[in-house]
């Protein structure tokens, strides 16, 4: 399909592009076209599950890092952003969690965002699922995204559950069910033991649709704006050196992401005008909640040696990866299924302190060389990873010159507000804690990180400023919000304030991050945004 001119155009082609395109394309008299800075998935490891260990740097991937982090001593993280179509989905571990009511209806009380409760939004989640397990009033089948129950589980997970049992944690078949609490087996976006991305869930099997355009390694340059209204996108191909420019009849959707969208906007001059003066972009509207309420997960985590080779670890030499290899291609069985962090939970920093629903979440790692700075260890290692998940540190993304190929400034400000350090530490404890459990001790010999002799505040403080990473779930830097709320950027139904003929959709409206992994929740807000964009939804909803 070759045109300058569509019905609608989406900017980014990740979990919210790849839905939208699909929802909106299935009117035949609706002109649709996707641009994605990135290429496509060819490369295996973008469909091996195992494989996203090997993406969060470099392939697929944006090589972008946070600015120094004034409360982790200064320290710079890096902070992968998708570059490939299907965007996180097709380089993330894959878990499907949602959240609990309570973050969604948060939304509603707390930040205006009306029709985005919890009973509004799961009929959302159930329309997009394929559901391998679990068909009731949480869940469905027969949708595009292909979710599923991990196939090759290794008995130390069996342990894990059992540890937590030991100390009260109980085990918990579906944490999307009735109740987030407890340890289990995460459910995954795979189908048939491999990646079901967004991509390839939503977008695939709708590409020959003639009124559908996707065009990858197409790079917007920013949105153009004529008497109050955004009419089209100026935007380099690939194989070109010189913008053209696209035009949107009806709407242009905003789908780049909770840190590409805020840039964007900035660089066609949409956002904090005083930002936007000082780096030399003219101003075409202020709207200061641009590129700010950024909030992210901070990740803490134990390792551990073990007893022998009860993990993947053995996998990393040779011969043991051909033979892996071989059991993925003729089986779809072994090391090269598993995403590594199949099995985890939720439970309670602080079970006293009455927190509304669990505020830590674990994800075990299957190895010790997942995370940096491992010294090699004479056995296998297993990894117990934590993150505080209400976090009240707010952080924002900014604009370092007008130049759109220079990475925007991601200033997560983690631990700016010394409650989130607080609730961190104590679920690092609750991890070794756990790990320490007789449960466990067929398994694990000894703790490697952060060892032995680190066991106060300030040990622990001085561990998470040299090791802490992000759990790459950035939201909230467009939130929805009433038209009359100063820091809001879109309205409910996700039109942009200010600006007619521009919505945002994708993790950046988020208002609060949700207490989970942020990718099925992402899609649960393009789905959303489909029925708003086609009139489905009435002004109660909006």
């Amino acid at each position: 399909m070759d045109a300058s001119e569509y019905d609608y155009v989406i900017i980014g082609g990740g979990s919210a592009g790849c839905v939208l395109a699909n929802r909106l394309s299935a009117d035949p008299s609706i002109s649709v076209l996707l641009l994605e800075a990135g290429g496509a998935a060819r490369h295996p490891f973008y469909a091996w599950p195992a494989g996203f260990a090997k993406m969060t740097k470099g392939i697929g991937s944006w090589g972008w890092h946070t600015v120094a982090q004034k409360q982790l001593k200064g320290r710079v993280l890096r902070f992968t952003q998708a570059k490939v179509i299907g965007g996180g989905s097709s380089i993330n571990a894959q878990l499907y969690t949602r959240g609990v009511p309570a973050d969604y209806d948060a939304w509603v009380r707390d930040a205006g965002a009306t029709g985005w409760s919890y009973r509004d939004v799961l009929p959302y989640f159930k329309r997009s699922e394929n559901n391998q397990r679990f068909a009731n009033e949480f869940h469905a089948y027969g949708g595009p995204l292909g979710v599923s129950n991990p196939v090759s589980p290794l008995p130390i997970c069996e342990a894990f559950f059992q540890a937590g049992q030991e100390i009260g944690i109980p085990f918990n078949p579906d944490f999307n069910g009735a109740v987030q609490e407890g340890l289990g087996y995460y459910q995954l976006t795979q189908l048939d033991a491999r990646r079901s991305s967004a991509s390839t869930g939503f977008l695939d099997p709708v590409r020959s649709r003639p009124n559908l355009g996707v065009a990858l390694q197409a790079q917007v340059l920013r949105i153009v704006v004529e008497a109050g209204r955004a009419t089209g996108v100026d935007v380099v191909r690939r194989g070109s050196r010189s913008p053209g420019r696209i035009r949107a009849r009806r709407e242009i959707v905003l789908s780049a992401g909770a840190i590409g969208s805020p840039k964007l906007l900035m660089q066609s001059g949409i956002g904090p005008a005083d930002h936007l003066q000082a780096v030399g972009v003219p101003v075409v509207s202020d709207l200061r909640g641009v590129g700010s309420n950024l909030q992210d997960h901070l990740d803490l985590f134990v390792i551990c040696e073990c007893t022998g080779d009860h993990t993947y670890d053995k996998y990393n030499r040779p011969q043991h990866a051909a033979w892996a290899g071989l059991q993925y291609l003729l089986f779809r069985r072994g090391p090269v299924a598993s995403s590594l962090f199949e099995t985890g939970g939720f439970w309670y920093a602080d079970r006293a302190a009455g927190a509304r629903s669990p505020d830590i979440q674990f994800h075990l790692g299957l190895g010790s060389g997942i995370e940096a700075g491992v010294a090699r260890m004479r056995n296998a290692g297993v990894t117990l990873n934590t993150a505080y998940l209400r976090p009240r540190s707010r952080g924002t993304v900014r604009l370092a010159d007008p130049d759109p190929a220079t990475a925007p400034l991601i200033d997560p400000n983690y631990w700016s507000e010394s409650f989130d350090r607080t609730m961190a530490i104590k679920g690092l404890r609750l991890a070794r804690e756990i790990l320490r459990q007789p449960a466990m001790r067929r398994f694990v010999q000894a703790e490697v990180l952060p060892g032995a002799g680190s066991d106060s505040d300030a040990d622990l403080f001085e561990y998470a400023c040299a090791n802490a990473k992000t759990d790459h779930h950035p939201v909230g830097t467009c939130r929805i919000g009433t038209a009359s709320d100063a820091d809001a950027v879109v309205t409910p139904d996700l039109k942009l304030i200010g600006i007619e003929g521009l919505r945002v959709a994708d993790a950046s409206v988020m208002p609060f991050v949700p207490s989970c992994n942020t990718n099925a929740p992402t899609i649960m807000v393009a789905e959303k945004a489909a029925d708003h964009i086609l009139g489905r939804i009435g002004r109660s909803g909006s």
